[in-house]
Order: C-alpha cells, then sequence, then structure tokens
C-alpha cells in the first residue's frame, strides 16, 4: 500500500512540473493562452427611481 501512494504522490510532482513547463514552454510552441480581446459596452441607467 506504502509502494503505491509513493507512486501515485510521484506521479502527482511530475504532473505538476509538466504542467508548469506547459505554461512556460507552451507558447513557443504555438499554445496561446491569452483571452480574446473584445470590448463590451453596455448601457448603465444611475439613480432609477
Amino acid at each position: 500500500m506504502g509502494r503505491i501512494i509513493k507512486w501515485l504522490f510521484i506521479l502527482l510532482i511530475l504532473g505538476g512540473i509538466a504542467l508548469v513547463g506547459y505554461a512556460y514552454i507552451g507558447p513557443f510552441f504555438g499554445a496561446d493562452f491569452s483571452p480574446p480581446q473584445t470590448e463590451i459596452r453596455e448601457p448603465v441607467e444611475l439613480d432609477a427611481n
């Protein structure tokens, strides 16, 4: 049972390292993480009684 927990912990650490690596190296391979930039306008009614 201890071996399974140990291996799962190692896989979790390696997965975290891979995720951080992909976040830093991904844009060099064409992965775009930026949100789409669009302007949104909504009318706001002030002092509506």
